[in-house]
C-alpha cells in the first residue's frame, strides 16, 4: 500500500499561487464510489470519515523549471502559497505536486484557475443553494449524504442554467469562464463527492473552500458549530482578487444573508449583487431587512424561492444576457 496523495483546485493572481491538498497515510479503503447505492453508499462515505492523515509528509510543487518543497500540517493539510511570474495565461491551468515514499515518486495533477481583470467572481454556498440538502432536517440531511447515492442527489430547478449563464457572463470568448468558488461549512472529507455532484450537474468548475477534515467517524456526526470559516474564505477571495466584480450566492437556512451583508460593508465597490434562495414558503423578516440594507449600499438583491427569478433578475440588471 502507498500513501495517498490528494490536490485540490487551487488560484492564482498576478503575482501569487495558491495550490493546497492532503497526504493520506496508506489505506486499503477505497476512494469514495460515487455509482455506490443505499448501505454501500453509506459505508463509502462514512470511510471518508475513518482516513487517516499524515503528518510532517515532504511535499513538492513542481512550478516552472524548479521544485517547491513543504511539508504537511498536522491534520495532513499541505498548503503552497508562492510568487506567480508574469505572464499572459489566463483560465485553468495545470499544475504537478508529488511526494516520496520508500524512494519511490507518487504524483498528481490538478488545475488552478488565474481570472481576468476585471471579470466576474462568482462565490457561491453549497448545501440548500444548489444541492438540496434538507439542511434545516437533520435525519433527512444524514439519509441524504449516507443511504442516496451522489447521482441520485439534485439540485434545485433552473440553478444549473443560471450558473452557466454567470459563467459565461460578459465574456466574448466563450472557451474561457469567469471564476467560480464553492464556498461551504462542509469538511474537505466530503470534497470528491462535491466534485462529482457538480460534473454530473454541469455546473460551472469551481474552486472548492472547505472546512478543515475530520479524521473519526465520531466527528462525522457531530454538529458543525461555527460559519467563521467562510467568512474568512470569502474575505480572502476579495482580498486577492481585488480587481473582480463579485456576485455571492447563499440560502437563509442558515448564516449566509449575515456573512454576506458583513462582506458588503467591508467591500462596498465590488460586490455587485446577492442572491439569497428562500428554504421555506414564507421570507424571513431578517433577511428580507438584511437586504432592504444591502439595496441602500448600492448591491442588488434578490430573495427568491425559485431559480427563475433569480435568472430574471440577473437579466434586469444586465449580468446575464
Amino acid at each position: 500500500m502507498k500513501p495517498i496523495l490528494k490536490l485540490y483546485r487551487g488560484y492564482a493572481n498576478e503575482q501569487e499561487l495558491i495550490v493546497m491538498g492532503h497526504v493520506f497515510k496508506p489505506t486499503k479503503k477505497k476512494d469514495y464510489d460515487f455509482q455506490e447505492k443505499n448501505l454501500k453508499n453509506a459505508r463509502s462515505v462514512i470511510n471518508m470519515f475513518r482516513i487517516k492523515t499524515q503528518t510532517n509528509a515532504d511535499v513538492y510543487l513542481k512550478h516552472g523549471e524548479i521544485k517547491i518543497h513543504t511539508k504537511t500540517l498536522k491534520d495532513g493539510y499541505f498548503k503552497f502559497c508562492v510568487p506567480l511570474d508574469q505572464n499572459e495565461i489566463y483560465g485553468w491551468i495545470p499544475y504537478e505536486v508529488s511526494i516520496v515514499y520508500k524512494g519511490e515518486t507518487i504524483s498528481a495533477k490538478e488545475n488552478y484557475i488565474r481570472p481576468h481583470k476585471g471579470n466576474l467572481g462568482v462565490i457561491s454556498d453549497i448545501d440548500d443553494t444548489f444541492m438540496i440538502s434538507y439542511t434545516l432536517n437533520p435525519f433527512k440531511k444524514f439519509y441524504n449524504i449516507l443511504f442516496r447515492s451522489v447521482a441520485s442527489r439534485k439540485v434545485f430547478k433552473d440553478v444549473v442554467p443560471h450558473y452557466q449563464a454567470l459563467s459565461l457572463a460578459g465574456r466574448e470568448n466563450k472557451e474561457e469562464f469567469n471564476a467560480f468558488f464553492y464556498v461551504s461549512s462542509s469538511e474537505w472529507n466530503l470534497y470528491r463527492l462535491m466534485e462529482k455532484f457538480t460534473e454530473i450537474h454541469k455546473l460551472p468548475k469551481a474552486v472548492f473552500l472547505l472546512k478543515d477534515i475530520k479524521i473519526s467517524l465520531t466527528d462525522f456526526f457531530t454538529k458543525r458549530s461555527s460559519h467563521n470559516h467562510k467568512f474568512e474564505k470569502i474575505k480572502h477571495i476579495l482580498e486577492f482578487y481585488p480587481n473582480l466584480q463579485y456576485v455571492l450566492l447563499g440560502d437563509d437556512s442558515q448564516h449566509d444573508p449575515y456573512l454576506y451583508e458583513a462582506i458588503c460593508k467591508i467591500f462596498p465597490v465590488t460586490v455587485k449583487a446577492v442572491y439569497i434562495r428562500q428554504s421555506n414558503k414564507y421570507e424571513k423578516k431578517q433577511v428580507t431587512a438584511i437586504m432592504k440594507n444591502l439595496q441602500s449600499l448600492g448591491v442588488s438583491t434578490c430573495y427568491f424561492r425559485h431559480s427563475s427569478e433569480a435568472i430574471k433578475h440577473s437579466k434586469k440588471i444586465g449580468i446575464i444576457s
